[in-house]
């Protein structure tokens, strides 16, 4: 495992690291047990960071998390998120009260004394203009509470916005093949305020892992199948808001480029990589197979230029009229 530097934290942090969201729900059936295999297997092979959010299983995976950090003796950065327990989910609701019961709730289920990193949910845009909200975050770290703290995003320009507040360490944002727009003015500034940059989705909710086709199904409970069009949350964060068919299309002619011996989810996870502006890549796990074979893209070589070249190709003519300009 290879580690970078997490903004400006001190920290050093496994560049595949670990996203579970999937450990909660939302993913189709989930067993605890497997979760907590897959949790363990990842810490042997050098994973030192998980994310995490207070409503994924309205607790569950923080719980599960917390369970694993009493078992292993490594330090482990475990990154939470707070904010979209609101219901209605407004920018006012962001106030500091608000805030210390999430924060709260989070250290009683993952059973720590700090939280190591709390990231904003994807709020509300107005929320990046509100620096009460930041001063807020601000206070909960002298309360000692919080350690440090950032912002999970949905938009270029809400990670934009967020990195102004010189406290945000983290901007957690969609980045992958089919989400080329960060590369651009983002990481330039982010490495210039020298914040750190969680890559999430970064398999498009599995379609680039190859393995699906017009034919796969989805659980009533994915939110592959209930929320394609953005019905429960931002279209954005299913398939990374690309339109399931062009998907594939796109999907095949990325298979072309496969390094021999290199299955499609490492080249996706390794293509992240290239880019010295992120810290880590978080994809999902719900068992140690898939951990395995995330973790294996971190010893891959670097990918040829005419290979990144290809990659923006096949964004232009596939995927960047449906989401360049939405996200």
């Amino acid at each position: 495992m290879n580690y970078r530097e997490l903004g400006r934290t001190g920290w050093q942090v496994s560049e595949v690291s670990f996203g579970a969201w999937a450990l909660g729900g939302s993913w189709g059936p989930v067993d605890d047990q497997e979760s907590l295999a897959a949790l363990h297997k990842a810490i042997d092979l050098g994973v030192n960071f998980i994310d995490t959010a207070d409503v994924y299983g309205d607790g569950r995976s923080e719980k599960l998390i917390g369970r694993v950090l009493k078992e292993r003796s490594e330090t482990i950065y475990v990154a939470t998120k707070a904010g979209r327990r609101l219901n209605p989910h407004v920018a006012t609701g962001y106030t500091k009260q608000n805030l210390t019961e999430f924060v709260e709730r989070s250290l009683r289920n993952l059973e720590v004394d700090a939280l190591d990193l709390v990231q904003l949910h994807c709020p509300p845009t107005p929320v990046y203009y509100m620096p009460e909200v930041f001063g807020a975050l601000d206070e909960l770290i002298a309360e000692g509470k919080i350690k440090h703290y950032g912002v999970s995003v949905e938009k270029v320009e809400e990670a934009l916005k967020a990195i102004e507040y010189p406290n945000v360490q983290t901007i957690q944002i969609i980045f992958n093949l089919f989400r080329l727009r960060p590369s651009g003015l983002f990481f330039e500034q982010a490495k210039k305020h020298h914040v750190g940059i969680l890559a999430r989705v970064p398999l498009a909710s599995g379609l680039l892992t190859g393995k699906m086709t017009a034919q796969t199904t989805f659980d009533e409970n994915d939110h592959r199948n209930f929320n394609r069009e953005g019905q429960s949350f931002d279209r954005g964060e299913t398939f990374s808001g690309v339109d399931y068919e062009t998907g594939l299309q796109a999907v095949e002619e990325i298979r072309q480029l496969l390094p021999e011996g290199v299955t499609m989810p490492q080249m996706a996870l390794r293509w992240i990589l290239m880019f010295d502006a992120v810290t880590c890549v978080i994809p999902g796990a719900k068992r140690p197979s898939q951990v395995l074979d995330n973790v294996a893209s971190a010893d891959l070589p670097p990918l040829r230029d005419e290979t990144m070249q290809r990659v923006a190709e096949i964004y232009d003519e596939y995927i960047h009229a449906q989401v360049h300009h939405r996200w």
